[in-house]
């Protein structure tokens, strides 16, 4: 007589779920075997994770540090975004750069814990799978990989607004305000932007590894620069203390405490972010565990301090009492070049939107390099239309090149949004922060809850004390954000001043469920293994004979038919 074990309806919907012939894929029903502490090396620990490595590793650790650091770009995001922060006042900015710089440093964190413990390209969504339960694997991992790739999208969007934004600024200075900006010229400047950077990225790897150093170098110098001519230009002529750190105001028709809890964080939320970018080049980098951490804290870190004083700079600096009209009502079209206008004059306002610009414009080089690494580890996995196409990468060169290009056209398509005019622009913006804040939060979220027992710590963790009770704190920043960049700028939102974030990100969503369930489910299953571990073992014989009479080895309908069969009875 044979004994059977009971097991509870959970239990048995659990065993089912997971049964290869449920998956067909044994990358998503074997737990792998990854230990990154005890790992040998780079390619060791990428094989136990499941991947075959197809790049090259130039990247050193400034390299990676440069992709997160370049793509914040300080100065041309600040640029790009004050006008959203001084709604708020100037005080209002400033401490909410302050408080939201804090908050965005406990995701690093929790994303660097993520990435030392499992280091690739496909980071987030390959997590989401890992600690997701059984059933949920493959569509919260399919829902995350497709909401990450259209953000960053969305992130080279907003950036190469910017840059159009900043080059048209630079023709009114010139002209004396006599130069109209429309969206139709703004857009253009957008496209060709995109365009090349296309094509930079479609160098070698090594190339876009060595274009980070010079982004780094770059930025730090026109900094400098700003710190040094901005307050000699002032000529003594400084705003007092209590206006830079007391002055709230509330430029918009919200009550003033949302104003101070929206507008005022979006310029560090916007600007300190993109750090996603060092875990897609994983798999390009030396010593991963290592300098993943180093990468996305180093970034955060350094973004948080030095914006910092750069914004205590730019308030003291400010020439007029009227922020609304005189700054956020600039014909320039941007309120920094006003600021350095009034400041400096003509001249110096001109060199210094032309170096913004410039480092604008090594910020999109930067994050495309990003994307096309996120777009292509999930084609790897099936995961997009057309992934046999995306996903190849010239050997040569050591590039996904198909992925470069899918990423820069979906970004010529979604940029159209420019044509509607500046409001409906500014969703590029938001855009990119709620997907990527889903996206950041899931992993970590699933990993506190039901992946905490899977969860082996890398090289860096910072206990089991610290470490949830930072986690949690990222995981509750991040809902709030998610809704407050919903929001539109005023109460009474037309078709003129619609946040069209709340539109474009649940469809995102929408369409992925839509496509998934049609054709996608049958060629994505979560990520696929595509090299054998050395210490591959065979899975255990209680899985594979859960339900009895059946043979994993056998007839697959009849192993397909009978897990139906127990489903419908649970």
């Amino acid at each position: 007589m044979v004994l059977h074990p009971v097991l509870s309806r959970e239990q048995i919907l659990e065993q089912v779920v997971s049964n290869k012939a449920y998956y067909n894929n044994t990358q998503n029903v074997e737990d792998p075997k990854i230990e990154a502490i005890f790992s040998n090396s780079d390619e060791q620990l990428l094989a136990q994770i499941g991947y075959k490595p197809e790049l090259k590793r130039h990247f050193s650790t400034l390299q990676a540090f440069g992709v997160a650091f370049s793509i914040m770009g300080l100065l041309p995001s600040i640029a790009s975004i004050l006008a959203q922060g001084l709604v708020a006042g100037p005080a209002g900015c400033l401490w909410g750069w302050v408080i939201s710089s804090i908050l965005i440093l406990t995701i690093a964190i929790s994303m660097s814990e993520n990435g030392s413990s499992i280091p690739t390209s496909g980071g987030l969504y390959y997590w989401t799978n890992y600690y997701a339960p059984p059933r949920f694997k493959t569509i919260f991992s399919y829902l995350i990989g497709n909401t990450n790739s259209i953000a960053l999208i969305g992130a080279l969007c907003s950036v190469d607004y910017g840059f159009a934004v900043e080059v048209l600024s630079v023709v009114v200075i010139a002209k004396d305000g006599d130069f109209e900006i429309t969206p139709a010229k703004t857009y253009g400047i957008f496209v060709a932007c995109v365009l090349l950077h296309i094509a930079i990225t479609c160098f070698s790897s090594k190339n876009c590894a060595y274009l980070q150093t010079t982004s780094i170098v770059v930025n730090l110098a026109i900094i400098v620069l700003y710190i040094i001519a901005l307050p000699i230009g002032a000529k003594g002529n400084f705003k007092p203390a209590k206006f830079v750190f007391g002055e709230f105001d509330n430029i918009s028709n919200w009550p003033i405490g949302w104003t101070q809890l929206s507008a005022a964080w979006l310029p560090a939320i916007w600007t300190i972010g993109a750090f996603d970018s060092v875990i897609h080049m994983s798999e390009e980098v030396k010593d991963a565990e290592h300098t993943i951490p180093i990468g996305i804290l180093g970034s955060v870190i350094a973004c948080g301090s030095i914006g910092t004083v750069i914004l205590i700079i730019t308030f003291f600096c400010i020439q007029t009492n009227d922020i609304e009209t005189d700054i956020l009502g600039s014909k320039f079209g941007q309120p920094l070049a006003q600021i350095i206008f009034d400041v400096l004059g003509k001249k110096w306002a001109l060199t210094f939107m032309v170096l913004i610009a410039f480092a604008q414009f090594l910020m999109g080089a930067s994050i495309l390099t990003a994307i096309s690494r996120q777009i292509w580890a999930f084609a790897r996995d099936n995961g997009l239309p057309f992934s046999r196409i995306i996903k190849k990468v010239n050997k040569k060169l050591s590039v996904p090149i198909n992925a470069v290009w899918f990423g820069g056209i979906m970004s010529i398509i979604i940029g159209l949004l420019v044509l509607i005019g500046t409001v409906a622009a500014n969703a590029l913006f938001t855009l990119y922060i709620a997907g990527n804040y889903v996206a950041w939060g899931t992993p970590t979220f699933l990993r506190l809850t039901t992946g905490r027992k899977k969860f082996k710590p890398g090289k860096f963790w910072l206990g089991p004390v610290f470490s949830p009770l930072i986690g949690w704190t990222s995981t509750i920043f991040i809902v709030f954000t998610f809704f407050m960049v919903m929001f539109p700028a005023n109460t009474n939102p037309d078709k003129d001043s619609m946040n069209y974030t709340c539109v474009i990100t649940p469809s995102v969503w929408i369409f992925s469920l839509i496509y998934y369930y049609v054709y996608a489910h049958k060629i994505y299953h979560g990520p696929c293994k595509t090299i054998d571990d050395v210490d591959e073992t065979s899975s255990e014989a209680g899985i594979d004979a859960v339900i009895d009479g059946v043979d994993p080895q056998g007839d697959s309908d009849k192993v397909s038919q009978t897990n139906v069969n127990v489903l419908e009875k649970v």
